[in-house]
């Protein structure tokens, strides 16, 4: 009997969560209310085995936090994928992580980790969506294609991620929110024997992460 009590609770928490979404007043049925009424649910159960009042009062707090979180991050997809829209920039939700994909034509001269001037306005746009929600750690990573030596390759991905590390310090976003890494071409994302996978695989992203509670 608990346990279909607190599966109701998770459903009115999912439906509060389909009407407004905190930081954009819109309404909406974000991924927030998803990810806060499966919180509810198994925090919960896990406090259904002391008593009912603690049951409920547990799927109401991982509900509220867990619709937070999400909430926070859809407000910053959405206003990411506004900035970036035409631009060539990649935005992907994987749950409560944001990752942005800068292929390296529209961002560096060839072999080089100086930042293209024409790719400033792009930075800047996401600079000022990443300053204004300063709740989230950021990974920088550079990646290479595997044309050249391994040295010469970890080099140019560690420099391309701090130029656009130091640059998005220009624009208001601390250097202490962000990890910066290189790593080679030991994570591609397409076939290095084609011109085309090779050119896919010079990159940078950015990971944008949720601060832990």
């Amino acid at each position: 009997m608990k346990g279909i009590k607190i599966l109701a609770l998770s459903g009115i928490i999912l439906m509060a969560g389909c009407t407004t979404n905190p930081y954009t007043g819109e309404q909406q049925a974000s991924k927030a209310a998803t990810y806060g009424a499966g919180a509810a649910a198994v925090c919960g159960l896990v406090g259904a085995i002391e008593s009912g009042k603690h049951a409920r009062n547990a799927a109401l707090g991982c509900g509220i936090v867990g619709a937070g979180v999400g909430a926070y991050m859809d407000v910053q997809e959405k206003k990411l994928r506004e900035q970036l829209q035409g631009t060539g920039v990649q935005v992907a939700r994987e749950g409560d992580n944001i990752r942005l994909i800068m292929p390296g034509n529209i961002t560096f001269e060839t072999d080089s980790y100086n930042l293209r001037t024409d790719f400033y306005s792009v930075l800047d746009s996401v600079g000022l969506v990443l300053a204004k929600y300063a709740d989230t750690t950021i990974r920088v990573t550079g990646h290479t294609d595997n044309t050249g030596s391994r040295p010469h390759n970890q080099t140019l991905s560690e420099r391309r991620a701090a130029s656009v590390a130091d640059y998005l310090v220009t624009r208001e976003v601390a250097r202490t929110r962000m990890l910066v890494q290189g790593m080679a071409f030991d994570q591609p994302i397409a076939d290095n024997a084609s011109a085309q996978g090779r050119a896919q695989n010079r990159r940078v992203e950015l990971y944008i992460l949720p601060k832990a509670v």
